[in-house]
């Protein structure tokens, strides 16, 4: 009986599937199908919930084959992430676009990501005040206990590791291992590793102009190529979102939820307002912010149901290059970097609101300046050393907690929530990155207005 109903939502999924199919052959938008297959996956998803329940056999089934379109999907995007920021970043030097400003543009893209980390950081903490959070009267279940023992393993690692150590860590010695995304810096020792390929291109073209022309024209080719499969993966966005939201709704447990109810909505509230100072500072570059949303919301809405910065990717650099004009080489850098430094969400909200929430348990005083301006500036600087010991909101959390030396169990008692609000981290590091992309574009004077002011978002 269980193995027919698993059958029968395989086969709703299938017709759902068919209909944002039937949509793309009716040539509504990309944005209209993205949304519209969020809202059928949280509508099936919770339909599900209702009628199984979250540990029901039909329920565990029935996800393991919506997992093959969800994440086959997302597996898709992060297979072509390292052929994609390799090439286009030696591209960006074989087509002259990066040469002269290459310092600038990245000390600009970086100094937009920590301070924006830094801004994210005094807003979780206005967050964590304002609505009077306090990680004292967590209750710790047999998850949490377990999730507690894991961290304690691994805060250790975290402990023992300086940040010049940390920085180390983000210098490739092995480019084609980084190739594979081995370590969790690799993203960015490959844009390291691909800068200086680029920089004795550059080199060589002025010694050897014939062996010069002839490495470009095979990286222009790669870079057509790479590009191409981009593009046929991005089209599977629709059926994608629609299969891991579903997954979202039908597995999330709402009691949990309901429990650590406050501590979410200060979350997002932290989260919203960290994204309207995105927004103001499009505006004070006197770009339009109401375009930023339009076109940003497909790739802000896979980010958020995926909770993957990294699979988002190939998103992120199309819809800065098509959709805001932005330059590929800056898009990359930008995307790149985002992924391992200056997390507005994942290590800017998140590790500030931990730190309030349990600063009294250490005989602290959340509210006093001096805490305050050390924390900001520990979570900053901490952003930046993330990827070096394997990035994501946890040990951004373990490393900021332990620097203040406070109690770190707090992280393994907020699992239940974890993962719902990880899906608005996730957006928000993504539209960091992308905002860092159209300031750095901007104020290099590298961005073509006309594209950003079009309204309409340029098909995959």
């Amino acid at each position: 009986m269980n193995t027919f109903l698993i059958i029968v939502n395989v086969v709703v999924l299938l017709l759902l599937i068919l209909g944002l199919f039937m949509m793309q052959r009716k040539r509504v938008s990309f944005s209209k199908r993205v949304f519209t297959a969020l809202g059928l996956g949280i509508i099936f998803g919770f339909i599900i919930h209702l009628i199984y329940g979250t540990a029901h056999e039909v329920t565990t089934g029935s996800i393991d084959w919506f997992n093959v379109v969800g994440y086959g999907y997302v597996k898709l995007l992060q297979m072509v992430v390292m052929p994609l920021v390799f090439i286009s970043i030696v591209g960006a030097f074989t087509k002259l676009k990066l040469t002269k400003n290459i310092g600038k543009i990245s000390f600009l893209v970086i100094g937009i990501l920590l301070g924006t980390t830094a801004i994210s950081a005094a807003i979780g903490i206005g967050s964590a005040l304002g609505f009077g959070l306090d990680g004292i009267h967590l209750n710790e279940g047999d998850a949490e206990k377990a999730r507690n023992a894991q961290l304690v393993e691994r805060v250790a690692g975290v402990e023992n590791m300086t940040l010049p150590q940390q920085i180390v860590e983000l210098i490739p010695s092995n480019p084609f291992q980084d190739l594979t995304g081995a370590r969790p810096t690799s993203t960015i020792a490959v844009v390291i590793f691909a800068a200086f390929i680029g920089i004795a291109y550059i080199g060589v073209r002025r010694k050897d102009p014939e062996h010069a022309d002839l490495f470009a024209k095979i990286i222009d080719t790669f870079y057509s190529i790479i590009m191409r499969i981009v593009t046929l993966i991005l089209r599977l966005t629709p059926y994608g979102i629609l299969a891991i939201i579903t997954k979202v709704t039908a597995t999330s447990d709402y009691a949990a939820i309901a429990k650590l109810g406050k501590f979410v909505i200060a979350s997002y509230v932290a989260l919203i307002l960290m994204f309207i100072v995105h927004l103001l500072l499009i505006s004070l570059a006197k770009l339009s912010p109401v375009n930023y949303v339009k076109k940003a919301l497909p790739t802000l809405t896979f980010a958020f149901t995926s909770r993957t910065s990294a699979g988002t990717l190939p998103m992120t650099i199309k819809t800065q290059t098509k959709d805001f004009g932005v330059s590929e080489g800056i898009a990359n850098f930008a995307g790149s970097f985002g992924l391992s430094i200056g997390q507005n969400g994942c290590a800017g909200i998140y590790p500030a609101m931990l730190a309030v929430m349990v600063a009294p348990a250490a005989g602290i005083d959340p509210t006093s300046i001096s805490f305050i301006l050390t924390l900001i500036l520990v979570v900053a600087i901490s952003s930046f050393g993330v990827a070096g010991v394997g990035g994501g909101a946890t040990f951004a959390a373990l490393i900021v907690l332990s620097v203040m030396n406070l109690p770190v169990a707090i992280v393994g008692l907020l699992i239940s929530v974890e993962p719902l609000i990880d899906m608005g981290r996730t957006a928000l590091n993504v539209s960091g990155a992308m905002t860092a992309g159209v300031l750095t574009s901007k104020a290099t004077g590298e961005i073509e207005t006309e594209i950003y002011q079009q309204p309409n978002i340029v098909e995959a």
